[in-house]
């Protein structure tokens, strides 16, 4: 490892109402006894010191029981996102149970096909600033726009930008420095635009103010498995991400 002590971060507010369940997607079954959370916590607890999850209110009870042990043990802590305000507000209103850590290892709750290896290979490559595992993907939602070491520009589908065919996605999972973020947050709020679909302040446009802005260097850790970038959005995404899963465990 880098040497670095890192924080997972995992923003799992969302609920799976969606594919027609009433718990947050980290919870979702991918085996009998086998959940998001348990395969996510195995990939990231090696190269991490603690991990910290952010839930809705109605999340936080079921969570508490699934990972009661973790949580009694110290390795977990849970904190609360009161009004769904998006994943930067997610983020930093846990900023006291991360703050105190060199870096913090952002990870959405419903990546369930994030390999172990890449957590290995960004944590270990981190040292300052942020740190960014990217992969080419034919038809990405998400694109991140590079210069050199220098990110440009984020494209969100979402929000009604356009992303380009072969343009390099994200897998869900960001390393980022502690060390002056929570003030580069404050900065950013200050002057950011509100999305145009959702109407929140995103946190990957936080991504190129921290690149341009504030000067932060970034390191691409290149991907080559598409499928890594996958979260769980439909049932087709669930059914996906169980069938990997059987895979590995077989």
């Amino acid at each position: 490892m880098s040497g670095a002590r890192i924080c997972a971060v995992i923003p799992a507010a969302g609920r799976g109402t969606r594919l027609g369940h009433d718990v947050p997607k980290i919870m979702l079954a991918l085996a009998d006894g086998v959940t998001v959370w348990d395969v996510l916590t195995r990939r990231l607890r090696p190269w991490t010191k603690h991990v910290h999850v952010v839930l809705s209110p109605a999340g936080e009870a079921p969570f508490r029981r699934l990972a009661r042990a973790e949580i009694e043990r110290g390795d977990v802590s849970v904190s609360v996102q009161d009004v769904p305000r998006g994943m930067g507000d997610a983020v930093f209103g846990a900023a006291d149970h991360w703050k105190r850590y060199d870096a913090i290892l952002v990870t959405w709750g419903d990546q369930a096909n994030l390999a172990a290896e890449t957590v290995r290979r960004v944590t270990s490559a981190h040292s300052r600033g942020l740190t960014l595992p990217l992969v080419p993907m034919r038809d990405p939602y998400v694109e991140y726009e590079m210069a050199g070491h220098r990110l440009l520009r984020v494209r969100q589908s979402r929000e009604g930008d356009a992303c380009r065919p072969g343009g390099l996605s994200d897998v869900g999972m960001f390393c980022l420095s502690t060390d002056g973020l929570a003030a580069a947050w404050a900065g950013y709020l200050g002057a950011a635009d509100l999305g145009a679909a959702t109407g929140e302040v995103n946190f990957l446009p936080f991504l190129p103010h921290l690149s341009q802005v504030e000067g932060w260097p970034v390191t691409v850790i290149p991907v080559a498995d598409p499928d890594e970038a996958r979260g769980i959005n439909t049932e087709a995404d669930l059914e996906f991400a169980r069938a990997a899963y059987r895979r590995c465990a077989g």
